[in-house]
């Protein structure tokens, strides 16, 4: 069996890997337009502010180690121009050579990834204009950083990438300003993004919310007021969209969302082509419907479903939470489930419930925690959970995580024998808290 895959980096090697785990028969091609493959894209902020000095750490695995690892064939450098379902072929370009060649396959995975979503701003592709989706664009921003040495630097956009580089430019030195098009942070409710808004002014970042960037120039950029950001660097964190031309060209069916439209098994609507990874429309585990919420480990896990049933396995992917955290200096923000905006447009009647507690007791150092959670009302049934705070986010949004993907209510919340000693949790944990109050909300 010859297996081509498109793509090389989280879900299209970890879809190799498991293919060869499985079958130490099967013949193996991959192909990257890139000159990187494997690479730790989340950890880019944290090498540009220098917190992680070793490139081979973000970039820890090359052709050679698969080949010797896996015995895969990854051909870098090469980009697939096109997909023949009928004859199960490709053209594939080397972008070194110029040469063009056709390439077959039996089974095909396309995991094309996403790229950054440019903002129709005049000026977007300048000079001192930059990206941060790959290797490439964090080189980029480094070597413009190391030789400029700029003294401020201007975010257009608040999500994961906007939020984190704030700290990486604030930590070289730089006077940082952060814009957005509406709150700070916009999966998270407007009443807990002022909790990030006011940490990220403590921290000395210049903020604006419900602002349009009209123009980008050599001074800085230009808002709607009329008024002059000054920068010596702008970096656009205005978002990604899925990369599904290639697949769309050979009529490969794409979901409401923009993403290749996929079955539980990574099947798409042509027989012998399987999806996975940033280019798919995924489904949130809740309801089952449509979403398309791109993360790293969200592409491990896909592609490694794919592999598996391109070699006649059959798993299943059980959808995505919408889970995601991220570090704003020495604060931590996580969520999972819908946010109490998402549950409204769903047609949900919801328990909201908002609750400021130490994450341990104060004489131990604790230190405010806000959890804002969302229920459905009939049923007590929770739906979500944001929550904001410094020590110990991530244990209790792994908990509402696991609680939300096993169907629990709020009475539930309050049962569990969530672990205690001082210098971890208060007797009764801050969730246990939330529940009661979304129960006496429900009123069950």
């Amino acid at each position: 069996m010859r297996i081509v895959i498109i793509g090389a980096v989280a879900a299209g090697t970890s879809a190799a890997t498991e293919i060869r785990r499985n079958n130490k028969e099967a013949q193996i091609i991959v192909y990257e337009k890139d000159k990187y493959i494997s690479y730790a894209g989340c950890g880019m902020p944290f090498y540009i502010s220098n917190e992680t000095e070793s490139f081979e750490e973000i970039v820890p695995r090359d052709s050679k180690f698969f080949k010797e690892n896996h015995n895969t064939d990854i051909f870098v450098q090469h980009e697939v121009l096109s997909i023949n379902p009928e004859n199960k072929t490709i053209k594939v370009k080397n972008l070194v050579t110029g040469e063009i060649f056709d390439d077959n396959y039996d089974k095909l995975i396309i995991a094309t990834g996403a790229m950054a979503r440019l903002p129709d701003i005049k000026g977007a592709h300048g000079d001192k204009v930059f990206l941060l989706r790959n290797i490439n664009h964090m080189n980029n921003i480094k070597k413009f950083i190391e030789k400029n040495k700029p003294k401020s630097a201007l975010i257009i956009g608040s999500g994961f990438i906007g939020l984190e580089m704030c700290e990486s430019f604030k930590y070289l030195g730089m006077d940082v300003t952060i814009i957005a098009r509406s709150n700070i942070s916009k999966g998270i409710d407007p009443d807990m993004s002022v909790y990030i808004e006011e940490h990220l002014r403590e921290k000395g970042v210049n903020v604006y919310t419900n602002t349009q960037t009209l123009e980008i120039n050599h001074e800085g950029a230009i808002i709607e007021d009329g008024s002059l950001i000054k920068a010596d660097l702008v970096l656009l964190a205005t978002g990604i969209k899925p990369s599904v031309d290639l697949a769309k060209n050979a009529g490969i069916e794409l979901g409401k969302t923009g993403g290749i439209k996929v079955d539980k098994q990574m099947r798409t609507n042509i027989e012998d082509i399987y999806a996975c990874g940033d280019c798919i429309e995924m489904f949130y585990t809740i309801n089952e419907e449509a979403v398309y919420r791109p993360l790293g480990s969200t592409a491990n896990k896909t592609g490694t479903i794919a592999g598996s049933n391109a070699i006649g396995k059959k798993d299943e992917f059980k959808g995505v939470m919408g889970t995601g955290i991220y570090r704003v200096f020495d604060m931590t923000v996580g969520q999972t489930g819908f946010s109490e905006t998402e549950a409204a447009k769903l047609g949900y009647s919801t328990a909201i419930s908002i609750d400021l507690r130490p994450n341990k007791p104060l004489y131990m150092g604790g230190r405010p925690m806000a959890i804002k959670a969302v229920a459905e009302k009939e049923s007590g049934r929770l739906l979500g959970a944001q929550i904001i705070g410094y020590e110990g986010v991530d244990r209790r949004l792994d908990v509402m995580v696991t609680a939300i993907s096993l169907k629990a209510t709020a009475q539930d919340l309050m049962d569990l024998d969530l672990a205690y000693s001082p210098p971890y949790a208060t007797p009764r944990d801050p969730l246990y808290y939330t529940g009661a109050k979304l129960r006496a909300k429900i009123g069950k």
